[in-house]
């Protein structure tokens, strides 16, 4: 039992984290900051593609460097 708890968790850390815990925790602080901007009325449409249009090049340039 132990054994099959062990898999499915290294299976979720697995699919969240993957190769760049950087962009995980980016993905999840814009999330938070969508849902911030939201729930103050402010438009928050824009928040994610600059999140993606900054972490994207970030997470290729650490993998380059690997």
């Amino acid at each position: 039992m132990a054994a099959r708890l062990r898999g499915f968790l290294a299976f979720w850390y697995d699919f969240v984290i993957g190769d760049d815990w950087l962009v995980a925790v980016g993905v999840l602080a814009g999330l938070a900051g969508t849902y911030a901007l939201s729930r103050a009325s402010v438009p928050a449409w824009w928040l994610l593609p600059v999140l993606v249009a900054v972490l994207l090049p970030v997470s290729v340039r650490r993998a380059i460097r690997r």
